[in-house]
């Protein structure tokens, strides 16, 4: 199984992979960091389907084309703000990333570029959002054999350590 996760320090709009996931807020609409990165590469038709979805509750995802990116689709997952820890925050998260994996599931996606959802101006701590991360793709792995490849993108040397340690721990 851990020929099929994969850790990078990159840029996750050039990934080509079947799927992007996306550090989306609750309007879909864009934002800064990743989620501004990827509404400007795959273009203005991004933001008019993302309109058409009425925006997503936190815990949730949901999916449409990568128009320009070389990504088919955009999976746009929305994870918790942190908060201290005790409102939720750690279930929120563990259910973003399900939500985006039923998403590729649904969906027949092979393969997945994933960013470190939450750590950036969500201020989730990158030890736990990680540790989660890796255990929700562990268990969507275990039981679904049509995804062949998920791409942990990380685009800061701290977040890549986080990423590497916690696939290490968790697929040993």
């Amino acid at each position: 199984m851990m020929d099929r996760v994969k850790v990078i320090q990159g840029d996750i709009t050039k990934q080509a992979v079947d799927a992007i996931v996306n550090a989306a807020n609750t309007t879909l609409l864009g934002g800064g960091g990743v989620d501004g990165a990827i509404h400007r590469e795959a273009g203005p038709h991004l933001v008019w389907e993302c309109r058409k979805l009425g925006g997503c509750p936190t815990g949730g995802a949901r999916i449409t084309k990568g128009y320009y990116l070389p990504a088919k689709h955009v999976i746009h997952a929305v994870g918790p703000i942190w908060q201290g820890g005790n409102c939720g925050e750690e279930e929120l998260l563990a259910r973003t990333y399900r939500s985006a994996f039923d998403l590729m599931v649904q969906h027949g996606i092979t393969s997945a570029a994933l960013p470190a959802i939450s750590t950036g101006a969500y201020r989730f701590p990158l030890d736990r959002a990680t540790r989660i991360a890796v255990r929700e793709t562990r268990a969507c792995l275990e039981r679904n054999f049509t995804l062949k490849l998920v791409l942990f993108v990380c685009c800061e040397r701290p977040a890549y350590d986080a990423y590497v340690a916690a696939v290490a721990e968790t697929f040993g």
